[in-house]
C-alpha cells in the first residue's frame, strides 16, 4: 500500500516535469523578452530623451536667433508651415504664422525673417524665464539697461522697454497694468513697427 502511493507519487512528479518541459516554464528566449520589457518604461512613464527631441525645451525658449525654426536674418526655411495668411500690406513685407506655434507671428521682408513676436498665448519665454505676463520689474531685474519709451496706443504707464546696442535685440511691450504683453525680438527697424508691417 506504501509502495501504490509512493509509486503514484512518482508518477505525479513525473508528469509534472513533464508538462514543464512542455512550455509551462518560460523558454530562454521568453526569459529573455521578460527581461527587456522589465527595463522598458510603463505606460505613462516618462522615457529617457530621444537624441532627436533633445532639444524639446527649445520648442519654448524665445532666443535673440529665432524661434520656432525660423532665424532672424535668414529666409524661411524652405518646406516649412509658415506662411502669410490673411491680407497683407505688400510682398515685400509680409506677416508670417504657423498653426504649430500659436500665439507667434514673424516679419519677412525681401524674404528675410527681420522680427519674430511671441503674445500670452504663446507658450514661448526667454532663457531667463521672462515672457508675456512677466512683470515690468522681472524684466528690468533681468535686464536693467533697456530703454523705456512711450506706448503708442496705450497710456502709461504702458510702454516698450528696448534692448540697446547692435541687431538682432529683444523689445518687451508693457501694457497699463506692468505686466508683458508682448515680447520680439528682431532687427531695426522692424523691431520698432508697431502695426504689423508699418
Amino acid at each position: 500500500m506504501i509502495e501504490r502511493g509512493r509509486a503514484a507519487l512518482f508518477s505525479a512528479a513525473l508528469a509534472a516535469v513533464t508538462l514543464a518541459g512542455c512550455g509551462s516554464q518560460p523558454s530562454a528566449d521568453q526569459t529573455d523578452r521578460a527581461a527587456d520589457a522589465a527595463v522598458e518604461p510603463e505606460k505613462g512613464a516618462k522615457a529617457a530623451p530621444d537624441p532627436a527631441s533633445a532639444n524639446a525645451d527649445d520648442r519654448k525658449t524665445l532666443t535673440l536667433e529665432g524661434y520656432g525654426g525660423l532665424k532672424i536674418g535668414e529666409p524661411v526655411p524652405a518646406g516649412s508651415d509658415w506662411a502669410a495668411r490673411g491680407a497683407q500690406i505688400s510682398d515685400a513685407c509680409l506677416t508670417i504664422t504657423s498653426p504649430r506655434w500659436p500665439g507667434t507671428y514673424a516679419i519677412v521682408e525681401e524674404k528675410i525673417v527681420r522680427r519674430i513676436t511671441v503674445d500670452d498665448s504663446s507658450a514661448a519665454e526667454l532663457v531667463e524665464g521672462i515672457g508675456p505676463g512677466s512683470t515690468e520689474a522681472q524684466v528690468l531685474a533681468a535686464f536693467p539697461s533697456f530703454v523705456a519709451s512711450p506706448h503708442k496706443y496705450v497710456d502709461a504707464p504702458a510702454k516698450y522697454l528696448t534692448q540697446p546696442g547692435s541687431d538682432p535685440r529683444l523689445r518687451f511691450e508693457i501694457d497699463d497694468g506692468g505686466k508683458v504683453s508682448l515680447v520680439h525680438v528682431g532687427i531695426m527697424p522692424t523691431l520698432e513697427y508697431v502695426e504689423g508691417c508699418a
